[in-house]
């Protein structure tokens, strides 16, 4: 049986060595090494070293030297193919089955390193080039260095459609079908001519754990973009839910300092490394996920994850926190810094300095007390029955929480925290078997729910579902009186029964401002519930919901609701018709804040600040009705 390299620098990349050596050796941890007696010679006095960072084993003594796969096929006694298969499942790997299709697959990737290599010294050449002025204008606007800019390779794509395409099949090499593969050139699905993906960007090379490029984030130079950011689609090379930006160069870095830095963004990181901070990485324009926690950890137990000090800012720590609970081991956890408001790690180091961000870090907060002060920051808890909530909370969240003994640590350190809150002689008992709801109350409430879907779509038990169809544009777009509560709740139910939606709108989705307390918390249990499934269904969707004791919530959001023949896409349109239903919903929402921001400011003397910003706002106004006026025609 063949494997390919990539599949065996994955296994070596998923496991680091001293888990694997630590199985059989008794190792220590002495700076960035582990030492332990060799298992290989006999020795009373340790000269067996392993080195997670490089990847391998060594010993002073006799010589052995190794990476995982070496140290298992010698201690273990089996051959090489047992020994891989061993170690893919510890990875969590399925063996691939290698075929004529693989083997080309293989080289067809190798050729794939050697057109993003050739991209990115193109587009390295086009900032220094004459048509690179604009781009070195905002790179000087946002005081990066010389180095710092051929330390990240930095580039500039010209604002044209064809200019990196003509520029790399002039080489024999490279062809248009692989720079398609790599994400360069988009091909139209009508057979039109293909063209650049990235016009008029600032370039970020993204490199995987070796260094090598494998994709690109852009940011555009022009205002009027539809995308600020736009990055690389999957390929052969890139999947963005497993790689985390300047992950090879911050290696090193975070190794020596015992940290990670995370930030949201590309420009975080490099001002970060700028100002003294190397060990900076960032997602790649998604939430963080599950793989990319794991990559964390592989570095550092504990990554210190910076966020802005806004609402969206919480909100993105709180989904990082439900993620990585169920995937919380011993000695491994997370860290949450969070910047002043109107504040970004690159933006906040560039103002204050390196030392008054050193002082930032120094107060980060441990996951355990996050999740704390978000578990009680909603309601009161004076009441009986409020406190019996908020422990029927607290058991159903840790529950998550795979690792047997650090839940019971979790449940020890939260009890104290619920007896301190409550005071008095009030003794904590977090039942992690407890539930909120019987069966038989969940049967009924699940009842309930339906019905109050089926009565409100128009249709009852017992009669063929009809499809209501696509959103009535005409009535909601004239519609205008209707309140903001309206367009939230709207918003809400769309979710409910179409939860695919958060596949491509899930970040929209949970930075909405919304009004209603009640409604924040239903979406803001959704968003908890999303994060944990990624292939969510409306059933259990509602199912979860109903567990979260938000039964009752969405019972009276549908009594009080707007969810009618002529406002709400049905269960049986198209996905088309419901993403366009979901975009008309979005600019009513944007249309009822324009509205109520315009009311604001009522009959009251303005100054001229005030005067011109109100002026905007009907002018804002004006454009977005007459937009949704005309669509609606």
């Amino acid at each position: 049986m063949g494997f390919t390299p990539d599949f065996l620098e994955e296994i070596r990349n998923r496991l680091p060595v001293s888990d694997v050596v630590g199985r059989k050796v008794r190792l220590t941890r002495k700076g960035r090494e582990h030492t332990g007696l060799c298992p290989f010679h006999n020795e009373k006095t340790p000269s067996f070293t392993v080195n997670d960072e490089k990847g391998f084993y060594h010993c002073f003594g006799c010589g052995a030297h190794g990476d995982v796969i070496n140290f298992t096929l010698e201690t273990e006694g089996l051959s090489f193919p047992e020994t891989v298969e061993r170690l893919a499942g510890q990875a969590g790997l399925e063996i691939p089955k290698q075929t004529p299709y693989d083997q080309k697959k293989a080289k067809v990737k190798k050729s794939l390193y050697d057109v993003m290599e050739a991209v990115t010294h193109w587009f390295e050449s086009q900032l220094v080039a004459q048509a690179g002025a604009e781009g070195r204008s905002y790179i000087k606007q946002r005081g990066l260095t010389k180095e710092t800019v051929k330390k990240f390779r930095l580039g500039f794509a010209p604002n044209s459609k064809n200019a990196l395409k003509e520029a790399m099949l002039a080489r024999d090499e490279i062809t248009e079908e692989m720079l398609i593969e790599a994400g360069m050139l988009i091909k139209p699905d009508d057979g039109a001519e293909s063209y650049d993906r990235f016009r008029h960007r600032i370039m970020f090379p993204i490199t995987d754990r070796q260094g090598r490029v494998v994709a690109f984030g852009g940011r555009a130079l022009s205002s009027q973009a539809k995308a600020k950011y736009l990055n690389s689609p999957e390929t052969p090379l890139f999947h963005k839910g497993r790689l985390l930006y300047n992950l090879s160069g911050a290696r090193k870095a975070a190794f020596e300092k015992g940290r990670l830095l995370v930030a949201e963004g590309y420009m975080d990181v490099i001002g970060l490394a700028q100002a003294g901070f190397p060990e900076g990485v960032a997602p790649l324009g998604t939430a963080v996920t599950e793989d990319q926690i794991r990559e964390m950890w592989r570095l550092t137990p504990e990554p210190m994850m910076c966020f802005d000090g806004d609402k969206a800012g919480q909100r993105a720590a709180i989904r990082v926190v439900d993620r990585s609970l169920p995937l919380l081991k011993p000695g491994h956890s997370l860290k949450f810094v969070y910047l002043p408001e109107g504040e970004d790690p690159d933006s906040y180091v560039a103002g204050q300095g390196a030392n008054a961000f050193e002082n930032l870090l120094s107060e980060g907060k441990p996951l355990a007390l996050v999740l704390w002060e978000e578990l009680i920051s909603e309601g009161d808890h004076n009441t009986p029955e409020q406190r019996a909530g908020l422990e029927q909370k607290i058991a159903r969240v840790l529950n998550d929480i795979q690792d047997q003994k650090i839940r019971g640590y979790y449940e020890n350190d939260f009890g104290r925290r619920l007896k301190n809150l409550f005071g008095g002689d009030f003794v904590p008992e977090i039942n992690l078997h407890d539930q909120s709801f019987n069966q038989q109350n969940r049967e009924n409430q699940q009842k309930n729910w339906d019905r109050g879907f089926n009565q409100k779509r128009g249709f009852s038990r017992g009669k063929e579902e009809k499809s209501i169809g696509n959103l009535n544009k005409t009535k909601i777009g004239k519609s205008n009186n209707s309140s903001l509560l309206d367009r939230e709740r709207l918003i809400i139910l769309t979710v409910l029964e179409h939860p695919w939606l958060l596949e491509q709108h899930e970040e929209q989705f949970a930075t909405f401002e919304f009004e209603s307390e009640e409604l924040d918390k239903v979406r803001n249990e959704i968003i908890r519930i999303a994060s944990r499934d990624s292939d969510l269904e409306k059933d259990r969707l509602r199912h979860q919901m109903l567990e979260a004791g938000l039964g009752q919530a969405i019972e009276i959001i549908f009594r009080q609701g707007v969810l009618t023949a002529q406002n709400f896409t049905g269960s049986k349109s198209s996905r088309e018709e419901t993403e366009e239903t979901w975009k008309h919903s979005i600019e009513l929402f944007q249309l009822a804040k324009l509205e109520q921001e315009i009311a604001s400011y009522g009959s009251k003397d303005l100054n001229e600040e005030d005067y011109a910003r109100l002026q905007a706002l009907k002018e804002e106004h004006s454009a977005s009705l007459k937009k949704l006026t005309e669509v609606s025609d």
